[in-house]
């Protein structure tokens, strides 16, 4: 008979990441620092580029290694991706003071040459290593197996927003609910803890490390309620962490970056701080400076496809070449948005009599084959070129290179208040909408991505949409 009691470092290797991660991440990046100061610094003749190499790929490393990105919990993990802008950031201040400090005399814009080959490299292994572990977890594989601790209604709240999402690692195996309450069936009963506080630590402990041995779970997660006060959670925490465990508290806190989330200790009390949004400051300011710069920047290298598209739409069907829209923006204002027409003429009266045909669950319009869309403007949708024109709208201010997509008038009229939040900020040309799927994600997912963006944007965060939009344009997902 199998005990109880087995250990933790019995259990499956199946929970774990692949152990190629660690060693690989420092070799990629000082691979990516290295190749980029080498090339820069060979085409412009300098006899040491060896040597500036080595030195530029020493301090990359150092820079990502003294900002945790090689510890093994961000090992294939999202958050890494928003962090590179600032570690390069970094890097770019570290190598000036040490250049400044030894007195080196190389051209500085040849440096910064040099160092942006260290952004796309070390972003194509990030994003590599979250799909290749997306994959793994889709599959079953390096997975954390959750015994999961609370109030019936609690519990039943936390297994449903862990069963909506595949990016995680918890597979809840077990339950032991607080009190007669049944949760719903995700996961199977395994122990039960009294509604009250028992006067002995050792009646939770009993349960929950018999449950967790006899399920080799991995780790424990508690959701904390009326039935589960602070000195309860603690008494059990000892126990857990015991047995060889790490507990794990969810708060309740939902789409909330990590970065805005610090912990603190008062009176003995543990508590989250939670900073709000950004809405001012440097941060929104390097946004709009890049927003138009970028805006025109790729106005003028994307003149030959704007030509280009222009003639086709007009050769294609009769009606101008571009549809222009009132849509809603930052603060429900409204402006008008350009897009190259993509449906006939006449598209807006035939709206009435599809209706009924509409496949959103929202308050979007969407048909995948839509009858009204011409042969040109298919392909426009496809490679989402139709949208080119709203650089214009990025450039007057109404809009941004990256936000929620702008909506509709009537559409902003329908919204709750929940919805309206989605206008805190100016809509963009792409977002996070636009890179997880577009048309093809309900209307609550789409809301929920906005609210995601709106509470949680930073300048990395639009570093790594803007990254994801090439894949996603030229997939065409959900582009219809």
């Amino acid at each position: 008979m199998q005990s109880d009691r087995e250990p933790p470092r019995t259990r499956r290797r199946l929970h774990s990441k692949p152990t190629w991660y660690l060693p690989t991440a420092p070799a990629v990046d000082a691979a990516g620092a290295a190749g980029g100061t080498y090339t820069a610094f060979r085409l412009a003749g300098e006899a040491h580029a060896v040597w500036y190499a080595v030195v530029v790929a020493a301090a990359w490393v150092l820079v990502r290694a003294s900002r945790s990105r090689y510890a093994w919990r961000n090992m294939g993990g999202s958050g890494n991706a928003h962090s590179t802008p600032r570690d390069w950031l970094i890097l770019v201040g570290l190598l000036t003071v040490l250049k400044a400090a030894t007195g080196e005399d190389s051209p500085f814009p040849l440096v910064l040459a040099g160092l942006v080959g260290c952004l796309p490299v070390t972003a194509a292994w990030q994003e590599m290593t979250l799909r290749h572990l997306l994959a793994r977890r889709r599959a079953g594989r390096s997975i954390s197996r959750a015994l999961v601790i609370g109030e019936a209604v609690a519990v039943d709240g936390l297994l449903n927003h862990l069963a909506r999402r595949t990016d995680h690692e918890f597979v809840a195996v077990g339950v032991c609910p607080i009190g007669d309450d049944n949760p719903n069936p995700v996961a199977p009963v395994t122990g039960r803890l009294d509604k009250q506080t028992p006067p002995r630590p050792s009646d939770d402990s009993a349960t929950v490390l018999a449950a967790a041995r006899r399920l080799q779970v991995d780790l424990v997660l508690v959701v904390p309620g009326p039935g589960m006060d602070g000195e309860r959670l603690r008494r059990l925490s000892w126990a857990v962490h015991g047995d060889g465990r790490p507990l794990v508290v969810v708060p309740g806190l939902t789409e909330v970056a990590q970065r805005r989330v610090s912990v603190s200790s008062v009176a003995g009390l543990t508590m989250l701080h939670v900073v709000p949004p950004v809405r001012r400051g440097a941060a929104l300011l390097l946004k709009n400076v890049t927003d138009r710069i970028g805006a025109a920047l790729l106005l003028m290298l994307l003149a030959p496809v704007f030509a280009a598209v222009a003639i086709a739409v007009r050769l294609d069907s009769p009606g101008t070449i571009l549809h222009v829209q009132i849509r809603a923006g930052q603060g429900g204002r409204h402006f008008s948005l350009a897009k190259f027409r993509t449906m006939v003429a006449n598209a807006e009266q035939m709206r009435p009599e599809l209706a009924g045909t509409n496949e959103q669950d929202g308050l979007m319009f969407k048909i995948r084959h839509d009858p009204r869309i011409t042969r040109v403007g298919r392909v426009l949708r496809r490679y989402s070129l139709d949208e080119l024109p709203q650089l214009f709208n990025v450039l007057q201010g109404h809009m941004s290179l990256v936000g929620p997509r702008p909506p509709l008038p009537d559409e902003v009229a329908k919204y709750n208040e929940v919805e309206l939040r989605r206008l805190s900020v100016k809509p963009g040309l792409t977002g996070l909408w636009q890179v997880s799927g577009r048309s093809d994600l309900s209307w609550d997912e789409t809301v929920a991505l906005d609210l995601r963006y709106v509470d949680n944007w930073s300048p990395s965060v639009d570093f790594g949409i803007l990254r994801r939009t090439l894949r996603a344009v030229v997939e065409g997902n959900g582009a219809y």
